[in-house]
């Protein structure tokens, strides 16, 4: 069985909803599975590591493409 991706795109959304958002999607994935975020605030650049952190998933890439934020989070499992 392959690992599932799941894009979560929340752009337009202001904190704390990227990080709330994230947090549930990543509720709903099962161990190894990859989630994708897209996030325009640019308090998700701190938010959004902390959460990984946190939950203890891992933050496999995380860059900026214009005022884009993109996160990629494998589920921890």
């Amino acid at each position: 069985m392959t690992d599932r991706v799941k894009e979560l795109d929340l752009k337009g959304l202001k904190c704390p909803l990227p990080v709330l958002h994230t947090r549930k999607a990543l509720a709903r994935l099962a161990a190894g599975d990859r989630l994708i975020v897209l996030c325009t605030d640019p308090l998700s650049k701190i938010d959004i590591p902390h959460l990984i952190h946190e939950t203890g998933d891992r933050l496999a890439d995380s860059r900026a493409e214009g005022e884009v934020f993109m996160f990629e989070i494998v589920r921890r499992g």
